[in-house]
């Protein structure tokens, strides 16, 4: 018999490997077992280009995940994608705050004001663009596949896909036939942690070949690991998450598709997970739970229309997000008195992608289209003391405990047109040009009626029985920064024979312009400090890649390799006032970036499967200024924050149990090495090393699974994290958190099961 699996990119799924390019299959039906059908026998289909074509055929690299991989796998977000995919590294201080390092392209993991390097978008409806803010995590339940993009994408994905793009497309209803399913998933975390994950998913064809209903929802209950003494919780970072999906899809002619979505999600954890190893290994401090929450609304019209010489595509989405974002502040002056923020992000989005993608016969073969994108976020801030301090040093004038309220609002625009073509000189031989000119703007306004106080001035010389000066807040315009980007993207590709894909590809991306709300502002403190520069303006890189993807012995060995060189011009970075911690964003000189990433996939003997992956990088910044030194902390040759070495192995047995049913079992190993959280020197005070510097402990995370296929029911038994390692995952490169370091979560056994009805 030959192994039950579905190959990988990443080449590391626990027990069944997901998509990639390693891969030269889809997904077999439901009920193949081990014994009359392996997966590898079907051509892998991915949109990564914005049309259908073989993974293995596309000049990039890119792994994708079927919906039967990450129930599988119990992938819920991005952390297992991550884990699973060579060359990415998720930088997750807590739940619902989530920053991909992709091929190197970062400066610190927390990228404060910034946009992600990496766009994620759920269908058309990016949710990355959300700065140091809170990212929803998204449930990854009946989807059709999840892909990941290394390497820039501007040409097709825009601004923010500086590194590369991961895509969350959710499955279409089912015209033809009923569907439902449902998964559970209970686990065990430490000796006294109950994870809890259900899913369910029903599809209702309300006219054969005409209409259909596809419904999903989710409800997840998560007792957390790490304790605060601050406010007295024991496991005090617990999870309560659920919302659901309806997707209404119409086909009034064989041409014509029309698709109606709605979701909503809702993320509440109770408290941050980040720990201070000076109290302990799992304990955190914070005077109230530190909250990341988020609440995703989403709606989109899809219209697909086929012409006789291309397909139409218009997709219409609306989205509000609103995330709430309290921390303690304290740590900024070692809890020596109370100081936090309590603020509130209201997002409203509208994106419109309009593209025509070529059908005819022919060597030619291109994408057209239109993109808009429209984003206001307001933001509510309240800076927050306590009632019991200012009592104690009888500081008054306050209406409250709140020494600063201001609500500012930041708009952001994008329109560009793109276009890919793709001339095939023949079977073997093509070439490939892509071209995206867009123009963005952005704008910050501060809304009059709020006020600022002295209360940080008295607190920090500690001064008593003094009233609280008051200042209103006036309304002020931040600047309108506008930018012009073209982006473009290069390719030749050669199959010098039908098992073997050889590329080379020079593709770019960019990120838009990033104001900083507090431009101007001199320090209370210390007015002798840095004054808060206007913002900063586009990066961009240039990415030379070459690669090759192979499969020999009938697809029982398969290899893929990309080696690559990337040019990092500009740098947006995060920097932080000394004095007062406040954030600004500016821009550096230059940095490169190279590596090598590698997949292998064997079956040596019937049922037996071994895949290994892994990633290595070289990333340092090249060009610095004495002033950009001295404002960012950076110094010349300084490696920027990501591994020098990841990856993972997976070994893989499947048999048959008889009867049509299977069994299998596996072992997991992912690794990342140690890597710096940050530049290494005081923004402001280059000849000072940063008192937040540090890096991240090289960490090993084993899993173990061994299930049954029972026909319509999968049964799996697993270990995470079997040596229960505790390693430092991500260190925040800020001083105002008492808590900066994450780890890994600690060793969960449980048992999970899925059914199709």
């Amino acid at each position: 018999m030959k192994a039950t699996f579905f190959a990988s990119a990443s080449a590391v799924a626990l027990f069944a490997q997901p998509v990639s390019a390693l891969a030269q299959s889809a997904e077999p039906p439901a009920d193949s077992t081990a014994k009359n059908e392996r997966r590898g026998d079907k051509e892998i289909i991915v949109t990564a280009t914005r049309r259908s074509e073989r993974i293995q055929d596309i000049p990039i690299s890119v792994t994708a995940y079927a919906q039967e991989d990450l129930d599988d796998l119990g992938i819920v977000g991005f952390e297992g994608i991550a884990q699973n995919t060579p060359g990415i590294v998720v930088n997750r201080p807590t739940q619902n705050f989530n920053n991909f390092t992709s091929r190197g392209i970062n400066t610190n993991g927390y990228s404060a004001g910034l946009q992600s390097a990496v766009a994620i978008y759920v269908d058309e409806l990016p949710i990355s663009a959300n700065g140091n803010s809170t990212i929803l995590d998204p449930n990854l339940y009946d989807v059709e596949r999840v892909e990941f993009l290394r390497g820039p994408q501007g040409t097709l994905f825009g601004s923010n896909s500086l590194a590369g793009a991961m895509r969350i497309i959710t499955k279409s209803p089912d015209l033809d036939e009923f569907q439902a399913s449902a998964s559970a998933d209970l686990g065990l975390t430490g000796s006294n942690t109950v994870r809890q994950r259900y899913n369910a998913m029903i599809n209702i064809p309300i006219m054969t070949d005409e209409m259909g209903l596809r419904v999903t929802g989710y409800y997840r209950n998560e007792d957390g690991w790490v304790d605060n003494v601050g406010t007295g919780v024991k496991n005090s970072n617990s999870l309560e998450a659920y919302g659901g999906r309806a997707i209404l899809m119409m086909q009034p002619s064989d041409r014509t598709k029309v698709k109606l979505l709605a979701s909503y999600e809702k993320s509440k954890p109770a408290d941050s997970g980040l720990t201070n190893p000076n109290l302990g290994e799992f304990t955190r401090r914070s005077d109230r739970p530190d909250l990341f929450q988020g609440e995703l609304t989403n709606f989109n019209v899809t219209i697909n229309h086929e012409f006789d010489f291309a397909e139409l595509i218009s997709s219409t989405t609306l989205s509000t997000y609103d995330a709430s974002f309290y921390v303690d502040l304290a740590g900024t002056f070692a809890q020596a008195f109370p100081f936090a923020l309590d603020a509130y992000g209201y997002d409203d989005l509208f994106v419109q992608e309009t593209r025509l993608v070529s059908r005819t016969s022919g060597p030619i073969e291109w994408v057209a289209g239109f993109f808009y994108y429209d984003k206001r976020r307001a933001v509510d801030f309240a800076y927050r003391s306590t009632p019991e301090y200012l009592a104690a040093r009888r500081l008054t004038g306050l209406p409250d405990e709140y020494y600063q309220r201001f609500n500012s609002y930041t708009d952001q625009s994008e329109i560009a047109g793109f276009g890919e073509l793709t001339y095939r000189f023949s079977d073997s031989f093509w070439v490939t040009g892509g071209l995206r000119y867009g123009s963005t703007e952005v704008q910050t306004i501060t809304r009059g009626g709020g006020y600022n106080s002295n209360y940080l001035t008295l607190a920090f010389f500690g001064l008593q029985n003094l009233p609280v000066t008051i200042t209103p807040i006036a309304y002020a315009e931040g600047l309108k920064v506008k930018d012009d980007r073209l982006s473009y993207k290069a390719s030749v590709s050669w199959k010098p024979n039908s098992d073997l894909t050889t590329y080379a590809t020079i593709s770019t991306g960019f990120r838009t312009p990033v104001v900083n709300a507090r431009a101007g502002l001199v320090s209370t403190i210390n007015p002798n400090d840095l004054v808060i520069p206007d913002g900063a303006n586009s990066d961009s890189v240039t990415n030379y890649e070459v690669g090759i993807k192979g499969s020999w012995l009938g697809g029982d060995l398969t290899a893929n390799l990309a080696a690559y060189y990337i040019d990092w011009k500009n740098i947006q970075v995060q920097a932080n006032r000394v004095s007062d911690s406040i954030q600004f964003a500016t821009n550096i000189g230059g940095a490169e970036s190279y590596g090598l990433e590698f997949e292998f996939l064997a079956r040596p003997l019937d049922g037996l499967s071994l895949a290994v992956n892994g990633s290595f990088n070289r990333a340092k910044v090249t060009e610095l200024s004495a002033v950009e030194a001295a404002i960012s902390g950076a110094v010349p040759g300084v490696r920027l924050a990501s591994p020098h070495f990841q990856g993972s192995s997976t070994l893989r047995y499947d048999f048959s149990i008889g009867n049509g049913k299977s069994a299998f079992a596996a072992i997991n190993a992912s690794h990342v090495g140690s890597f710096p959280n940050q530049f290494p020197n005081v923004p402001g005070n280059p000849n000072a090393v940063s008192p937040t510097y540090d890096f991240t402990e090289a960490w090993t995370n084993v899993n173990l699974f061994a299930g049954v296929k029972l026909g319509s029911l999968d049964l799996t038994a697993y270990v995470e994290n079997v040596f229960d390692d505790s390693s430092i995952t991500y260190i925040h490169p800020e001083a105002f958190l008492d808590g900066r370091y994450a780890r890994l979560r600690p060793r969960t056994a449980g048992i999970r099961a899925n059914y199709r009805f």
